[in-house]
């Protein structure tokens, strides 16, 4: 029967239809996508238990040196666990950027409708980026204003929340942060700095590290002015706010 259907008037098989240009490039486009979902998830599982031997953000700076003729630069980077890391530091870090770290699965909402009330007044522009989100911008992505940008932070900030626990984004986080042009971590920032260990950073000093991150390339944690003082005196009294150290033992 089927070998009849097959068959026109004359006897003659008709060929089988083959699938449409557009069908075709929708199944290839398909099977993109759930790799490409596939390959983040590895990379976020993976993350979890492996310390990140660079980020997109460090490998990026590198080539901007390399094809830019900077010949002296030097990529400054090397991994502290968080439990060899002043305390000071992080909670300062989420006393600066994002005070409900504790709370929020990745996004803070109320933040985002502040930052979307304070920018529509005009002024000095506030982000709403939570330190989920830098983690997953600055370890995964580039730089950029781009909706598709967006979109891959969104995603990958979710896997991290759902994969990590809330003390793994915070290690990351203050691990791969950048604190000056080329400087990477809590480790390389200290000892640039302040010529000591990251385990001895006094509260003061952790205070301007995370003073100095909405543009590390701009201000200096060690010849701070007037406006990194400013701020590390308001972050000092932030992290005391939120409850020191006490608020890093509530993430375990």
């Amino acid at each position: 029967m089927e070998d009849q259907a097959n068959r026109n008037g004359d006897g003659i098989v008709a060929p089988q239809a083959r699938p449409s240009f557009a069908r075709r490039w929708g199944r290839r486009l398909a099977w993109l996508m759930v790799l490409a979902v596939a390959v983040s998830v590895l990379q976020v599982v993976v993350l979890r238990f492996v310390d990140p031997p660079l980020s997109t953000f460090m490998a990026i700076r590198q080539v901007q040196a390399w094809t830019g003729g900077e010949r002296d630069f030097r990529l400054q980077y090397e991994w502290r666990d968080l439990d060899r890391i002043a305390p000071s530091l992080p909670i300062s870090v989420i006393a600066a950027e994002d005070q409900n770290f504790a709370s929020h699965r990745g996004f803070d909402l109320e933040a985002i409708e502040q930052a979307r009330a304070h920018n529509a007044r005009g002024g000095r522009t506030r982000g709403a980026s939570t330190i989920s989100q830098q983690t997953a911008k600055n370890l995964f992505l580039w730089s950029g204003r781009s909706w598709i940008r967006k979109g891959i932070e969104a995603w990958y900030t979710v896997l991290i929340e759902a994969l990590w626990p809330k003390t793994r984004i915070l290690e990351v986080y203050v691990n791969i942060a950048e604190f000056g042009d080329g400087i990477y971590g809590a480790q390389a920032a200290a000892r640039r700095n302040f010529g000591k260990d990251a385990a001895q950073l006094s509260a003061g000093e952790s205070a301007r590290l995370a003073a100095v991150l909405p543009s590390p390339r701009r201000y200096s944690a060690s010849h701070p002015g007037p406006y990194v003082q400013r701020r590390a005196q308001w972050i000092q009294r932030n992290a005391r706010q939120i409850g020191g150290e006490a608020y890093l033992e509530s993430l375990e």
